[in-house]
């Protein structure tokens, strides 16, 4: 027997608004009974388990212990400022002259998150 996993819940002070944020971010629909002001919202992601946004009272007060890594369809960088667009927060920046490494960014409400290189980005630096 094993458990399969239903969903990645992300407390936030706003549900509906956190959770536009992240549609835009991976281009998923909220899901359809969700609408504005809901309390528990969620995306709908197009493999594997959904985001999950559940309303809370407190806000973020510390550093994630767990976060979303994100490998984006375009190069990693162009991603970033995409991101940066939509509203996310830079944090640090972990990426090495040659190529590899990523970004975190963080989230309208703090919540850290990383930006991987790309498939083609990690393409062109094997060739």
């Amino acid at each position: 027997m094993v458990s399969v996993l239903q969903n990645v819940a992300i407390d936030c002070t706003d549900a509906s608004e956190l959770a536009r944020f992240w549609s835009s971010v991976t281009g998923r629909p909220l899901h359809p009974e969700d609408g504005p002001g809901a309390r528990e919202t969620q995306v709908m992601l197009a493999e594997g388990p959904v985001l999950h946004f559940n309303q809370v009272p407190e806000g973020k007060t510390i550093k994630n212990r767990m976060h979303l890594c994100l490998r984006p369809e375009t190069s990693r960088d162009e991603e970033v400022d995409r991101l940066l667009g939509l509203g996310a927060v830079f944090v640090a920046d972990h990426r090495d002259p040659d190529g590899p490494g990523w970004v975190v960014l963080s989230d309208p409400e703090g919540n850290e998150f990383c930006v991987l290189r790309s498939e083609s980005d990690r393409a062109d630096a094997d060739t």
